[in-house]
């Protein structure tokens, strides 16, 4: 049975989405992913999007972690559910509403939201039909709501290529856990004359080329 690793709600079990449409993220993966996290200092007072959520694990384990506001987004009827259960559970552990819960499509949930909503950090775990497409669809529609040194984690099978980065945002990590692969991405520039004008800058001040370098990650 997967839990809420660490923090507030840690110990906390969660329900699991019943069937095999979604990839639940295991709590080694889990574990190792918000360790890195942590040492980014990127999850306490953040405002969390959990994207094709699941059970919703990777969110309530930021709400355990501190942070200030999580979103879990997922059109699937039984795992919204879910999400549900497990956001109840962990809200009532820390006495206050940090999770919501929105059954919705990715690509339509994106679509309403308003200008200038940014988030901090941002998991996109697809199920396993999702085919690339769809996925980098999904990317650049949320490049313009991320936060300046925001923190985006895509979540696949090993075996699963690189996502394409849509303008806007630049990958600047993986990592191989088994089956799993992990790529971190960050707000970028968004046009080949704003890449050229940071790298002269960059250059000229003698850091490296990435936002990643200021955040030590």
């Amino acid at each position: 049975m997967s839990r809420v690793v660490a923090g507030a709600a840690g110990g906390t079990p969660l329900v699991s989405v019943p069937g095999s449409l979604t990839r639940p993220t295991t709590d080694r993966v889990k574990e190792a992913l918000f360790s890195r996290l942590d040492a980014f200092d990127i999850v306490a007072g953040a405002r969390v999007l959990d994207l094709y959520a699941g059970s919703g694990s990777l969110g309530v384990e930021s709400a355990s972690r501190g942070a200030d506001s999580v979103d879990l987004v997922e059109f699937d009827a039984k795992a919204s559910a879910v999400c549900q259960r497990n956001a109840d559970m962990v809200n009532a552990v820390l006495g206050r509403k940090v999770v919501s819960v929105h059954r919705s499509k990715v690509e339509s949930f994106l679509d309403r939201t308003v200008e200038g909503v940014l988030w901090d950090l941002v998991f996109l775990d697809p199920p396993y039909p999702l085919d690339e497409p769809a996925l980098v669809a999904a990317l650049a529609k949320l490049a313009p709501h991320l936060a300046v040194g925001s923190v985006v984690v895509v979540e696949r099978s090993a075996r699963t290529p690189e996502p394409a980065w849509p303008q806007g945002m630049v990958r600047f990590a993986e990592k191989k856990y088994g089956e799993t692969r992990l790529w971190f991405a960050e707000p970028g520039p968004e046009t080949e004359q704003e890449i050229a004008e940071a790298l002269a800058e960059d250059e000229l001040a003698g850091t490296e080329p990435s936002q990643s370098a200021q955040a030590g990650r």
